[in-house]
């Protein structure tokens, strides 16, 4: 070839390598830049999941209780939102989500250092993640009120929320979402079986079990104040929980569509389900069943939700609405266990039937009832329910022990019940001095 061959060659490569470099930059900056569209989902995402906590199940607490607690239930939730949001900008943010090991993340974001405008964590904001999750951390120890509600001193719920947040949601946080040993493992809960429904409902069991009952139960009637209020919290917490459940995917996509659907389909049978129970053993339909079984039907699909299709939805739903059901029935009526809003039988069976589904319904091979498929590395459906196994036995029995010992602890520095003479006059004007309704 003559050099001046050469010389056209050379310049001709050049030339095409000056054409294809803004085209190769463009790509590589947006491989890492900030996903606007996923974005606004998540930003929305964060107001329906809060929207779950204030107002949703403030209402929906706040209606089932006697009208002589319905504004310390209503505190309650409030204060949550509140104390848990500081800790979480304090240390717990970092102790779920920082870098760290198997058990807790590490102190690398306490106060939320290194949270800035520009960083980023996937493809959005780092503060729209570290806010979307922040309401996850808000609504389980709301969640947890509804084991001891009308009994417990409102001092002793802020310590025990508190200490339960950092001890309990912070590590099984870390084990499922933050790097811990359960999402190396390959544990499919895609918005919060394990890490909100099953801690909060054993939370719930364990306060139940340690304060005692309320009194006069089981023998007097303590039925719902306001069930105007209760159906209203719950359409509101039907409403959110597509932030919660489809909010997950983390991205506006086809998952977080599926996600969506699975939520709805499940909830609507186990709404159904509940109610066909209910009908068929009292000889009425109730609206607190009804609704009961919607929340079923929620908590249920919530780890199974982007992993599985719209029929395997549908049978998560139906049994969760059965299961929940009776699991309320044989706690309050046979074991006689106070857990005053049923919150074991209906957050912590169902998190754990929902956790165990997904390791059924995300199978590929099951026709109409498929999924989205395994955890990477999980090649079979019995491998795949070994780790769900593993995830919900890990989760219940951890907080077992740190519920109750945290209980104990709190029950020695400030008690942990009001007196006898304030539960029956009420928490209302014993703990606040203020009255829900003044007739």
């Amino acid at each position: 070839m003559s050099q001046n061959d050469k010389r056209l060659s050379n310049n001709l490569l050049l030339g095409l390598v000056g054409m294809l470099m803004p085209a190769l930059s463009w790509a590589q900056e947006t491989a890492t830049s900030l996903n606007q569209g996923n974005t606004a989902w998540i930003l929305s995402s964060t107001a329906l999941v809060l929207f779950m906590t204030l107002p949703g199940l403030s209402l929906f607490y706040g209606g089932l209780v006697r009208t002589k607690n319905v504004l310390s239930v209503l505190m309650q939730c409030f204060a949550i939102t509140c104390v848990v949001s500081l800790l979480w900008f304090v240390c717990v943010y970092s102790l779920a989500f920082g870098t760290g090991g198997d058990w807790i993340g590490g102190f690398g974001k306490v106060f939320m250092a290194g949270v800035e405008e520009d960083s980023l964590t996937g493809d959005i904001p780092e503060t729209v993640f570290a806010m979307f999750q922040l309401t996850f951390a808000i609504i389980t120890p709301a969640l947890v009120v509804g084991g001891f509600a009308e009994r417990m001193k409102f001092s002793t719920m802020l310590l025990f929320s508190v200490l339960w947040l950092i001890l309990v949601y912070a590590p099984v946080t870390h084990w499922v979402w933050g790097g811990g040993w359960l999402q190396r493992m390959g544990l499919l809960d895609f918005a919060g079986g394990t890490v909100v429904h099953i801690t909060a409902g054993v939370a719930a069991l364990v306060s139940a079990l340690v304060l005692g009952r309320r009194h006069g139960f089981p023998g007097t009637a303590m039925p719902p104040h306001n069930m105007t209020m209760v159906v209203t919290g719950a359409g509101m917490l039907w409403v959110g929980w597509f932030g919660f459940n489809a909010g997950s995917a983390l991205a506006a996509n086809g998952n977080a569509g599926m996600a969506m659907m699975a939520t709805h389909l499940s909830a609507a049978a186990g709404s159904l389900a509940w109610m066909s129970m209910e009908w068929i053993k009292y000889r009425k339909p109730s609206v607190l069943g009804i609704v009961t079984g919607m929340v079923a039907g929620l908590g249920t699909i919530t780890p199974a939700s982007g992993y599985v299709g719209p029929a395997g939805a549908v049978v998560i739903g139906t049994v969760a609405g059965f299961a929940c059901f009776n699991a309320t029935q044989f706690l309050k009526r046979v074991l006689k266990v106070d857990d005053s809003l049923d919150v074991f039988p209906v957050h912590g069976v169902g998190g754990m039937l929902g956790t165990l589904a997904a390791g059924v319904f995300a199978s590929t091979e099951l026709g109409i009832f498929k999924g989205q498929g395994f955890a990477p590395g999980i090649s079979s459906m019995g491998q795949q329910l070994g780790v769900q196994f593993v995830g919900v036995v890990a989760t219940a029995a951890y907080t077992v022990v740190v519920t109750f010992v945290v209980l104990k602890l709190v029950d020695a520095v400030i008690g942990l019940r009001v007196s006898r003479e304030d539960e029956i006059g009420g928490l209302d004007i014993a703990l606040h001095e203020e009255r829900g309704y003044d007739l």
